[in-house]
């Protein structure tokens, strides 16, 4: 037996039935890391004597009889979200030594369930981008065709990297515009943006705060849904958290229930015919369409009209909101400083240090658009037109139950693809419309293109029907009946 193969689930069955310890699990996957983690480049902080630690507790538990719901799984937690003494550092120089007194609700729910801390993931700085390449600490690598070093998609792909490769069972990741379901498509993994506001952003390092999504990554379907049920709930820190999510995270205690697709509506969207896709997306695509209709599910085709539109109206909201975000990194409270000569000189060596390019830029454009003679234009333009979008997924809904759309528009590419800044966004075409509406959707494993790299599809749904959108992705997930075990993809 292969302790790194075991799915989330699969894992708790044999920790409850004391067929392995909680020690031996963590043991196996620090291991790994040890072996493979420089060369995945996935961990920004690896945390063994924690992680040993809760394995510990985690088997104190369970001879005692009392083990909590995901009690000794060992995890990775990007490396956005707080964790009290433990380096948090959004991957950038401004934050490379940065240690917490804090908790992040997210990483605090996830530990009172019993995970076990491996450590921190790698990811793009401050969650910008959608390939992992503006990490401080270097891009993770997709341990699919690793001699080819593509891309595990971003900001989560150090998480991505991470479960793909064997180096946790799962993992956390944050979604802005794609960043959960993005890197799990091209990792050939389970990735899951719950509705806004049922994961607390307590904690968690802003990127832009309307459309920031935590997330759970995984293996399978089932697994996603386990870590979304510790994951989520409400939270009293957090203003913007919703009351529903308890309600999501208590039926998420027990397995997903299958969908019956005798009488749903599919909706597939009209506008996303206009975008080039590979022949193999084509491919697997059609193929699940066709199994939901013989499934017992009507397809119907769906009008989303300014949706092509959101694109540019995300490139505007979330440098907006960033701007206004990073504004506290300053040199004078935490993080890194760099003196000049006074006040102010302070502060422009130290941002000017600090961040890397691409956060620049997205602050530069977002610092732009706020301003007095662009604010009408540019910002309040985005405004509507994100209304306008949100607007039309309801309409749509009260035609369909669910849409189904690519997550990309193919497989994995490499890290060292000569693209410009408007190339990586348009990455994003696909995922970024459901984080301006703040509806759930999950990307699931759909088919392997002809050279053997994965390819995603999502499912999305209404607001706070996470669980039913689960229960789709798993009937995805079935007929795709895809092999994701670590040892497979690395080939050892």
């Amino acid at each position: 037996m292969n302790l790194i193969d075991l799915t989330l689930l699969d894992a708790l069955a044999k920790l409850k039935s004391r067929e392995i310890t909680a020690t031996e699990l963590t043991r196996a996957y620090l291991d790994r890391i040890e072996k493979f983690g420089t060369e995945l480049n996935c961990y920004i902080t690896v945390t063994p004597e924690r992680a040993l630690a809760d394995a510990a507790e985690s088997d104190r538990r369970y001879a005692a009889g009392n083990p909590r719901p995901l009690e000794g799984i060992p995890i990775g937690m990007k490396d956005l979200f707080a964790t009290k003494g433990i380096r948090t550092t959004a991957a950038s120089k401004m934050l490379s030594n940065f240690v917490p007194e804090y908790e992040s609700t997210v990483s605090r729910k996830l530990a009172d369930a019993g995970c076990v801390l491996l450590g921190k993931t790698n990811l793009d700085e401050f969650a910008m981008g959608t390939m992992s390449k503006t990490s401080y600490f270097g891009a993770p690598v997709n341990p699919y065709q690793l001699d080819k070093r593509l891309t595990p998609g971003g900001s989560s792909g150090g998480s991505t990297a991470a479960v793909a490769g064997g180096m946790a069972v799962c993992a956390t990741g944050t979604d802005t515009g794609g960043s959960i379901r993005f890197p799990a498509a091209v990792t050939g993994l389970v990735g899951m943006k719950p509705t806004y506001g049922v994961c607390s952003r307590y904690g968690c390092i802003a990127f832009a705060s309307s459309l920031d999504h935590p997330g759970p990554i995984a293996r399978t379907v089932d697994d996603a849904a386990l870590m979304l049920g510790a994951m989520a709930g409400h939270d009293a820190r957090e203003s913007t958290s919703a009351p529903q999510a308890d309600e999501i995270a208590a039926s998420l205690l027990e397995p997903l229930a299958d969908l019956s697709l005798n009488g749903v509506k599919i909706g597939i969207v009209k506008e996303f015919a206009n975008i080039e896709i590979s022949a193999d997306m084509k491919s697997a695509m059609t193929g699940h369409i066709e199994n939901l209709q013989r499934g017992g599910a009507e397809i119907v085709e769906i009008s989303i009209p300014n949706i092509l539109d959101a694109l540019a109206a995300y490139y505007i909201i979330a440098p907006a909101e960033a701007s206004s975000n990073l504004a506290r990194y300053d040199g004078m409270r935490y993080g890194l400083r760099v003196p000049g000569a006074d006040l102010i000189d302070t502060y422009k060596k130290t941002r000017s240090v600090g961040f890397g390019t691409e956060v620049k830029r997205r602050m530069v454009v977002g610092t732009a658009v706020l301003s007095s003679e662009s604010y009408e234009v540019y910002f309040m333009q985005a405004a509507r037109v994100r209304r306008i979008i949100d607007d039309a997924f309801s309409a749509a809904f009260e035609k369909c139950d669910f849409i189904i759309c690519p997550t990309g528009a193919g497989p994995a590419i490499p890290l060292d693809s000569k693209m410009t800044p408007l190339d990586d966004y348009a990455l994003d075409v696909f995922t970024v419309a459901m984080n301006l509406s703040g509806i759930p959707s999950c990307s699931v494993p759909a088919a392997r293109a002809a050279d053997g790299l994965p390819l995603g599809v999502q499912a999305v749904g209404r607001r706070f029907d996470d669980v039913r959108v689960l229960q789709l992705a798993k009937h995805i997930e079935k007929f795709a009946n895809l092999d994701n075990r670590p040892t497979t993809i690395m080939g050892k």
